[in-house]
């Protein structure tokens, strides 16, 4: 089959459509024929050597997929050939086929066609686990979202919405806080003119917010603090902004509140099929009666992957970039 492949660490260029080894699905797995993948910040990363796929993984890069099942492994019951299915991948993705564990599929939702389905996995399962689990928003809280308009911006909205939340955004420009809004957005902060920390306690008559969802790490740390309201969650699952900062305790204690981090890639099997299974449980539905839907971006062949890198690394996108075979 072939692959994208990473020879040498660097930019856009070392992403090489090339041929590799088939895969081979093992006890529990199946293979999947990859009708698509999708661009994650985690590929950017790969891609440029500061995130190497965890040992065993596949090295092409590649965190989430679509396509249908072209053969079962060993020990396989509950899928068959030819069902269609969405992944969550520890890796490749960027491939024309990939091995994937059983519990980290997901039929293809009603009312999503099959390419568009690839920008599902990865970003719901994000949301899900970190906003939903882990910080548990509920019914009238307010959710920050930092980057509304990423593939995890987008849905992150969609899905505060669909519970009940009030949910304020950051983004860059106001073609971009009119993406969000669109989506549901009650708070639009452009982030290059405005204080998010100001702009929400006005929008929220000072009590801040009740969960925040963090992409950028050191750099916001202090002010999601400062933003948080009393009994407040920060969900931190990037690090755009870089990887050490001070954290002012009395200002964590006088709130009572908490900052969890977690990724995904690196979890167990058993934790990414809980995650999976909650998705299916609570987000599926609500994705085949249309309240909440995939943004595509833009869609390229897969062959054409470093044009798709460029695209993600500028910002200027609304939702997910795909990756067609």
């Amino acid at each position: 089959m072939h692959a994208i492949t990473i020879e040498q660490p660097g930019g856009p260029e070392a992403l090489v459509w090339a041929e590799v080894p088939d895969p081979v699905a093992g006890e529990g797995e199946v293979l999947v024929e990859v009708a698509a993948s999708a661009v994650n910040r985690a590929d950017v990363l790969q891609r440029q050597g500061f995130y190497d796929p965890p040992p065993g993984a596949p090295r092409h890069p590649g965190l989430e997929c679509s396509g249908r099942i072209v053969a079962l492994g060993p020990g396989v019951s509950g899928w068959s050939v030819g069902d269609e299915v969405c992944a969550l991948l520890v890796g490749g993705g960027y491939a024309e086929r990939v091995a994937v564990p059983v519990g980290q599929l997901l039929p293809v939702p009603a009312g999503v066609d099959l390419v568009a389905a690839a920008a599902l996995p990865e970003v719901v399962c994000t949301v899900w686990s970190n906003v939903f689990m882990v910080a548990g928003l509920r019914p009238g809280e307010t959710l920050l979202v930092h980057g509304g308009s990423s593939g995890i911006g987008t849905m992150a909205i969609q899905l505060g919405k669909a519970v009940g939340a009030r949910v304020a955004v950051t983004a860059g420009g106001k073609e971009k806080l009119a993406r969000c809004a669109e989506l549901g957005a009650d708070v639009l902060v452009d982030y290059r003119e405005q204080d998010f920390v100001e702009e929400l306690r006005a929008a929220t008559g000072g009590a801040g917010a009740d969960v925040i969802l963090d992409i950028m790490g050191a750099k916001y740390l202090a002010r999601n603090l400062d933003a948080l309201a009393v009994n407040g969650r920060l969900a931190i699952i990037g690090l755009q902004g870089g990887v050490k900062a001070e954290v002012n305790l009395g200002a964590l204690l006088a709130k009572r509140a908490a900052i969890t981090a977690t990724s995904l890639r690196t979890r167990p099997l058993e934790e990414k099929a809980a995650i999976v299974a909650a998705v299916r449980e609570h987000v599926w539905p609500l994705i085949a009666s249309g309240r909440v839907r995939p943004v595509v971006h833009a869609t390229y062949p897969m062959r054409e992957a470093a044009e798709a890198h460029r695209v993600l690394e500028s910002s200027a996108h609304v939702g997910k970039i795909l990756l067609t075979t």
